[in-house]
């Protein structure tokens, strides 16, 4: 971690520029998703990834494939659902 501090200023639409040997440090590119939590005076913000979740369920279905499970889109859907209406059951009683 850097030794070295730096002062940001705050702009009038509330943002601040990480300073660059931050951002190479921590690895930010454009888009990267930062989570913000703030308490009293502190500001603490921390990139976190979020998963791609057509690119998951393209590989889930890659599995399929090579499963040679004739399972469609429309039957995982089905079945999601199903078990949705199954847990707001339990939910109701």
């Amino acid at each position: 971690m850097s030794k070295e501090y730096e002062l940001v200023t705050v702009s009038s639409k509330g943002q601040v520029v990480i300073p660059q040997a931050i951002r190479h440090e921590v690895g930010l590119v454009p888009k990267t998703v930062l989570l913000a939590y703030g308490k009293k005076d502190t500001i603490v913000l921390r990139k976190i990834k979020i998963p791609n979740i057509y690119k998951a369920w393209g590989e889930v279905f890659d599995i399929m494939k090579k499963k040679e499970l004739k399972l469609t889109a429309r039957d995982v859907q089905k079945e999601i659902e199903a078990y949705r209406k199954e847990k707001r059951l339990k939910m109701t009683k």
